[in-house]
């Protein structure tokens, strides 16, 4: 590698060729090179002979001359070389060494610096470049002419001629021509001429040089005249010895290299400070002799050894020493490197060589921290700073120096991380520079044992300053073992007394019992003599004493100690040699056997953290490496735990069953534990239902759960795992018998009642304790009008079933009956007992309340007269009761049916409906209260359990002696209107397109009714359906629309009732309307189950009501209304029910009573009601005379019911 300092080339002039016409132009010329080849005094040229400064010296040394690659004196050359020896002729060569009195290289007086140009110059375009270097003296103008030639008519080929100039235009605008040539002759080849150009002193920078075409260009073919501007060199004309600078004067001619050459030259570089106790080796290492004290010799030395290169780069200003002083560097550390690196080992080529040689030439600008650690690189070192100083510290056999266990850390312990990649590299090229032939080499390790496992991975490697091809081999080994074996770095703080002890690139020992699976090291609880120490504990330690045991101590004055134990008894250990001191007390100790070793880290980092603490960080070393990596010996396996043994079966393993909540579900687990086993980490359990597949799975800890267990047994097996992932011998094994979630939840308890009001009561209960119940469960409230004998099978849903996780509820008021309240589990299975609590006249009334009807289905003779649907009455019960899904027409064999009444299986897939006989008509729209009347019971009509088709899981009865699965609802219907309205209309199916359809359109002019109420139909013609329907739509005043059930293909006549809210849920409470009509549906959800309705039907019931005069249309702001002096006619502001056919109250049978009250009555004066109705009366208010008077008065009416 070299710097260019200048270049010179000699004048181009004509050669005069007698073989050439007289006006063929030619020319030839030379180039001298000067070059930098280092700052500083440097050894020179291995393969010169001679006197440095000498002839022969400088022939000789073009040995170690290469252009493009080759030498120019061959190697076998003697010290009188003949011309065959050269490999390039006309090469003149004189280097310079960098010493402070060097002379000047004779005959160069001027510096030259060739730049390009290369650029056509024509009449209208001249060129231009510009001088902006004030040092420059003169410029030399290169005019290159590729061809110059006018080829004639007549097939003769003459020269030609073309005129240029030359101008400088100075800064301050002065202009000159310097040249005014025209060049004439002829020439095939490109022809060059140079034009020196002197610029005067007081010249003024920056110049330009512009170069012009004065003849016309060229336009024919035939006559090439063109040329162009080739180059221009600056010259400077001052010669210079370039002291302290090594550098070579080299001269060619352009016949042997038409362009520059690549230029190479092999040399001794630098020389620097070595020690006094060194010799340099002809490799270029050094040997040494006594100790060193710290001194250097007077002369410097040229070295290979790269310790001292980095230490004469910390400390010369061509380096950092204008910031590093040489005080600051522990130069004793540099020795010590320097003595690994110059050691003689194998070079794989049957000699030896020094372990680490630099040969580098560092000419480019580098941050400081690359290039120090690119040159520690070199040696393995690490540099580090510690108490003042810089010191390096070298990857190389060393002892351990410090121990650490869990009582010289903070409690967090040691942390290990492993930065291995998943897939290593196997094959390394590494990339060298060969010195014989100048060029780069490669050497090639491969891992034969990784390429086994992950292939052939190719990692390219750089060998920095690496010139040896057994130094390339060696460092591509280290490289393959590196990323596989320390990969895994530990991380700990430890206190003051360690961090500061420990330095990075120390090795230390680590006796961790959470890797190792033991404990053997802790606190000197006594040193009782340099043989003899007590330690801090016996119980949880392992205090081996087999396999060459040995105790290990960290003496008073920081060092470590290792010596083999001859005995242990108790706590007291006793080695067989005396320890260079008495252990102190609460000082660390550890034992080593060859069954578990130490765990070895060298040291990489140590940073303080606080004032007391220190962070270690350290990478795993193996002492056995380094003669791994220079010699080939076989690697040694380290025992660190103990945790890869094969390990125990777990013991005491144990079950129990339990109900938790999952995701906010109850769910059935069966919740496994066992004895833990020492040193174990992983255990798998197995486990299978009855005889299923076993399923697997690896757990950490010492428990297992099993979700979602079901009614059976599960077996259970556990196989203990070692840190190698192997599996105990034999598992634990066992069978747990599990329930799942078949078991009843509990009973309700403490249930109480609080009257509320006369529709409702508030029922309180303890919360239940079945998870199954509170998470996803119900509690289920039924009630019965039966004070007596009632149960929750004769009893029905008084509302719809609660979350499973309350303890209260607002209920309707049954009034006398009995409340039945029972848990029901997430998987429908209901309480063993439901709890009763009774509700006789709970609320008494505070004001009477007239019942106007008191409607029982059950009484009626025969009972049940209204619409049934999928329902009958049964004599054999003596109830209403579901019907079945067998028709008798598909009945094969009559003798086998044992009740013709109960044939087939229960319809639980529609279940039945019963139509109230009559509907209620108040007459009016008032406030009614209602209160319905219930009593059943669930049954099992064919108690046969070929009858049941349900899943047996699902059946919570098997003796028929209870029928859970049924329930009846009684709904409620409200009209404004007369319910008892007929309209006759016609209807059409599907618009009347003459298609079948299900779109029923209703037409009656100003129907006035709306989407979404229920209407009965009675198709008196055609295909409909009567029945219940919702209107769909309104598509116009005169129209609606219905959806039927079935296809239908027939239109015709139909009347319609009134308009009905639809139905909706009975429940106790008041309902506002005229008209009222009852349904009640009958359901199952077990084909085996049906439920007889024995009591059925509802009271209503108007409560009382008193108006005044207070806000009558007809009365002041007083509430007074004046009588006049005739019969004053009072309408109330909110009509009475006086009674209702069809009701139990007769028409006008219950009128209101009034009272009056006079404001200015006078002395006689008195009043007679008359007509009084539901809406009004009539009022004369007469003197003694009977004569009719004006007064003003007040009234009060009480009566039922509240008209609007």
């Amino acid at each position: 590698m070299i710097f260019p300092i200048g270049q010179f080339a000699d004048a181009l002039g004509l050669i005069n060729d007698l073989n050439l016409p007289k006006d063929v132009l030619a020319s030839k010329q030379f180039q001298t090179l000067v070059e930098l080849l280092g700052e500083g005094e440097i050894e020179g040229f291995p393969s010169a002979t001679g006197s440095q400064g000498s002839a022969e010296y400088n022939q000789s040394a073009l040995k170690d001359v290469f252009l493009n690659g080759t030498q120019v004196l061959q190697q076998s050359a003697g010290t009188s070389p003949t011309e065959t020896d050269f490999n390039f002729k006309n090469i003149t060569f004189e280097p310079r060494f960098g010493t402070s009195d060097q002379t000047a290289i004779q005959g160069i007086s001027e510096i030259e610096t060739e730049n390009a140009v290369g650029v056509v110059v024509t009449q209208d375009t001249p060129v231009s470049r510009s001088i902006t270097n004030t040092l420059i003296n003169a410029v030399r103008v290169t005019i290159g002419f590729p061809q110059l030639q006018k080829f004639e008519d007549n097939g003769d080929i003459n020269g030609s001629e073309v005129a240029l100039t030359i101008q400088t235009i100075e800064n301050d605008g002065t202009t000159t021509e310097v040249i005014n040539d025209t060049v004439k002759g002829r020439t095939a080849s490109t022809y060059f001429r140079d034009y020196k150009i002197n610029l005067k002193s007081s010249t003024s920078f920056p110049v330009t040089i512009r170069v012009n075409r004065t003849t016309a260009d060229s336009t024919e073919s035939t006559h090439v005249n063109a040329f162009q501007w080739s180059s221009f060199t600056e010259i400077i004309n001052e010669q210079k010895a370039y002291a302290n600078s090594a550098h070579i004067a080299l001269r060619f001619d352009a016949e042997t290299f038409p362009t520059q050459p690549r230029r190479m030259y092999r040399i001794r570089g630098t020389k620097i400070k070595i020690p006094h106790n060194a010799t340099v080796r002809s490799d270029g290492s050094l040997s040494y002799s006594g100790t060193f004290n710290g001194s250097f010799k007077a002369d410097k030395a040229w070295t290979n050894d790269p310790a001292w290169i980095l230490y004469d780069l910390l400390t010369t200003s061509k380096g950092f020493g204008d910031h590093i002083a040489e005080s600051q560097l522990d130069v004793f550390s540099f020795f010590a490197a320097s003595q690994y690196a110059s050691a003689q080992v194998d070079d794989g080529q049957g000699g030896t060589e020094p372990r680490f040689a630099c040969n580098v030439v560092i000419n480019t600008r580098k941050e400081a921290y690359n290039l120090i650690n690119e040159l520690c690189s070199v040696m393995r070192v690490m540099p580090f700073y510690s108490a003042g100083s810089i010191s390096i510290s070298c990857d190389k056999p060393t002892d351990a120096s410090y121990l650490f266990n869990l009582s010289n850390v903070t409690p967090e312990g040691f942390t290990y991380s492993n930065t291995s990649k998943s897939t290593k590299h196997t094959v390394v090229n590494v990339a060298y520079f060969d010195n014989e032939t100048q060029t780069i080499d490669y050497e090639t390790v491969e891992d034969t044992a990784l390429q086994a496992k992950y292939g052939q991975v190719v990692k390219n490697l750089r060998g920095f300053a690496t010139t040896s091809r057994g130094q390339a081999s060696r460092l591509g080994k280290w490289f393959l073992y590196t990323q596989s074996n320390e990969a895994q770095t530990v991380t700990f703080t430890t206190t003051l007394e360690a961090g500061t002890l420990v330095r990075p690139g120390a090795v230390i020992n680590i006796q961790d019992p959470m890797r190792a699976g033991v404990r053997r090291g802790g606190r000197i609880k006594t040193g009782v003599s340099t043989t003899q120490i007590i330690v801090d504990d016996e119980n949880n330690t392992d205090l081996a004493t087999t396999n060459s045991a040995t105790l290990s101590v960290i003496l008073s004055d920081g060092s470590l100690e290792t010596k083999s134990i001859s005995s242990i008894s108790g706590t007291t250990i006793t080695v067989d040699s005396a320890f260079s001191s008495v252990p102190q007390a609460n000082s660390v100790w550890v034992i080593e056997n060859t069954s578990l070793q130490l765990q070895i880290f060298r040291v990489i980092s140590v940073t303080e953290v606080s004032q007391l603490n220190y962070q270690i960080v350290g990478v795993s070393h193996d002492p056995d490496k380094y003669d791994f990596v220079e010699d080939g010996t076989a690697l040694t396996t380290r025992t660190i735990t103990t945790l890869t043994a094969i390990k125990d079966s777990p013991s005491n393993l144990q079950g129990t069953e339990q109900i938790v909540v999952l995701n906010n579900r109850a769910v059935s687990k069966l919740f496994i534990q066992w004895q833990p086993v020492s040193g174990v980490t992983e255990y798998m359990v197995q486990y299978r239902f009855k005889n299923e597949n076993f399923i697997s799975e690896r757990v950490t800890r010492s428990d297992f759960t099993i979700f979602e267990t079901l009614e059976g047994s599960y077996e259970v097996r556990v196989f203990s795992y070692n840190a190698l992932g192997k599996p105990s011998t034999n598992p634990a094994t066992t069978t747990f018998t599990t329930v799942g979630k078949t078991a009843l939840p509990d009973d309700v308890q403490n249930v109480q009642i609080e009257p509320l009001s006369d529709q409702f009561v508030r029922l309180r209960f303890d919360k239940s304790t079945s998870v199954d119940v509170v998470h996803g469960g119900n509690v289920v409230i039924r009630s019965s009008n039966l004070t007596t004998g009632a149960t929750f099978t004769n009893a029905i849903d008084v509302i719809p079933e609660l979350s499973g996780n309350i303890s209260e509820s607002i209920v309707p008021n049954i009034v006398n009956g009995t409340y039945l309240l029972a848990f029901r589990d997430d998987g429908g299975r209901l309480s063993a007992n439901a709890a009763s609590i009774k509700n006789i006249n709970t609320k008494p009334d505070v004001f009477p309340k007239l019942t106007i009807l008191e409607d029982r289905e059950d009484l009626d003779s025969p009972p049940f007269q209204g619409v049934r649907d999928d329902c009958f009455f049964s004599d054999e019960v003596n109830g209403l009761v579901l019907g079945s899904t067998e028709l008798i027409d598909d009945v094969t064999d009559f003798d086998a049916i044992a009740d013709f009444d109960f044939l087939g299986n229960v319809d639980f897939l529609t279940g039945g409906q019963y139509f109230f006989k009559s509907t209620l008509d108040l007459g009016g729209k008032q406030p009614l209260k209602l209160r319905r009347h219930f009593v059943t019971q669930g049954f099992l009509p064919n108690d046969l359990i070929d009858k049941r088709t349900a899943n047996v899981d699902t059946w919570t009865d098997f003796d028929g002696a209870t029928a859970f699965n049924v329930n009846a609802t009684l709904s409620v219907a409200t009209s404004d209107s007369d319910p008892d309205l007929s309209v006759s209309a016609t209807y059409t199916i599907n618009d009347g397109s003459g298609s079948a359809g299900t779109t029923i359109t209703i037409t009656k002019t100003s129907h006035g009714y709306s989407v979404g109420s229920l209407v009965t139909l009675d198709f008196t013609s055609g295909t409909g359906v009567d029945g219940d329907y919702i209107i769909q739509s309104v598509p116009n005043a005169n129209t609606y629309t219905l959806t039927s059930a079935t296809s239908l293909n027939t239109s015709g006549n139909c009347t319609y009732s009134a308009e009905f809210e639809p139905y909706q849920k009975f429940v106790n409470g008041t309902y506002i309307g005229r008209g009222f009509k009852f349904k009640c549906d009958l359901l199952s959800t077990d084909p085996a189950q049906s439920i007889e309705i024995d009591q059925l039907g509802y009271f209503a019931e108007l409560d009382s009501r008193t108006e005044t005069s207070l806000g009558n249309a007809a009365a002041s702001s007083g509430g007074f209304i004046a009588s006049g002096t005739s019969t004053k006619s009072v309408t109330f502001t909110d009509s009475f029910f006086t009674g209702q056919s069809g009701t139990s109250v007769a028409a006008n049978s219950v009128l209101p009573s009034i009272g009056i009250t006079i404001e200015n009555q006078s002395q006689g004066d008195f009043f007679t009601l008359s007509n009084i109705t539901g809406s009004g009366f009539d009022i004369d208010i007469q003197d003694l005379n009977g004569n009719n008077v004006n007064r003003n008065f007040k009234y009060a009416a009480t009566g039922f019911g509240r008209g609007s």
